[in-house]
């Protein structure tokens, strides 16, 4: 049996939500990882087959303009339809595809018709009265789309450039008066019906120069878990120690975001690649040790999110 098998997969292809849901229950989490192209995507595809346990694929605004919307869609379907659950004859793979950080209602739509299983709508630079108006929408939308599409909104300023900083990014605030609250947070997920929330717990987009991000505010996350009752979300989990995540999770992460860490490896990866092999011109041949980087951080990933 693979590693760490937090997720016992019966027959039948399941859902994202009852994944979700199953991640809740055993007070683990489901690792998301953003992709530019197909090195990463299949770097990420392999640690989770490895490890054994479910995957969420993310593609950010310009993440889908680089590979196509529907391009990334059909090619997350591929891998789940081609490859078989872990000890399970039949069944097709648990790797799911999120919309990341959409910012308008057409974006939505766009995404939840060209078969994303989730969409998350940051309406986080608009006025509190735009950001329920619109998130509303993004739901009634789902929920009308004639399959279960997830829809999560951000509650809370944390930065929106997944690359290394040197600091904190402007507009960013990360003492205690300026997360999340959670009195705002249940009031936001009743009037919107959304189905999963990420809040600022001290979290930010990208990861500081040096590795390590600020520790989260656990405090604020038990808090908003109980205030809300829908599964959380941590973006930005880059540069956050293990210890941090860990705990994260307990106090009702569900799902956790990584995509600057897998970026600096694998442009390391690559450019190593390049100096190793500087007469080589096929494509496929001098980005092998791109993919089995990304693989090997996803996995390191994994493990930290399904310890129980």
């Amino acid at each position: 049996m693979p590693v760490g098998l937090a997720f016992p997969i019966s027959n039948g292809m399941k859902t994202l939500r009852q994944y979700i849901k199953e991640a809740e229950e055993k007070g683990v989490a489901i690792g998301h990882f953003n992709i530019s192209n197909l090195e990463i995507l299949r770097g990420i595809f392999e640690a989770s087959r490895k490890m054994g346990v479910p995957v969420i694929i993310g593609t950010a605004e310009g993440e889908r303009k680089y590979i196509g919307t529907k391009q990334a869609a059909s090619l997350v379907k591929s891998l789940r339809e081609e490859y078989k659950a872990p000890d399970v004859s039949g069944e097709q793979y648990p790797i799911f595809l999120n919309a990341d950080h959409i910012y308008s209602v057409d974006g939505v739509k766009e995404c939840i018709d060209a078969g994303y299983d989730s969409v998350i709508f940051d309406g986080t630079k608009l006025s509190h009265e735009e950001n329920i108006k619109l998130t509303k929408e993004c739901v009634d939308y789902a929920r009308n789309c004639g399959r279960d599409v997830i829809v999560e909104a951000e509650l809370g300023f944390i930065g929106s450039s997944s690359k290394v900083l040197d600091k904190i990014p402007d507009g960013v605030k990360i003492t205690e008066e300026f997360l999340t609250k959670p009195e705002e947070a249940k009031k936001f997920v009743e009037e919107t019906g959304v189905d999963m929330l990420a809040p600022a717990v001290g979290n930010i987009h990208g990861m500081l120069k040096g590795g390590v991000d600020p520790a989260l505010n656990i405090k604020r996350i038990d808090e908003i878990k109980k205030a809300v009752g829908i599964p959380l979300v941590l973006h930005g989990a880059s540069g956050n120690s293990r210890d941090d995540i860990k705990d994260a999770i307990k106090s009702g992460m569900s799902i956790v975001h990584v995509n600057t860490e897998i970026r600096v490896a694998f442009k390391k990866a690559l450019e190593s690649e390049l100096l190793e092999k500087k007469d080589e011109v096929a494509p496929y041949k001098y980005m092998e040790k791109t993919i089995t980087t990304v693989q090997q951080i996803v996995e390191e990933k994994l493990a930290i999110f399904n310890e129980r």
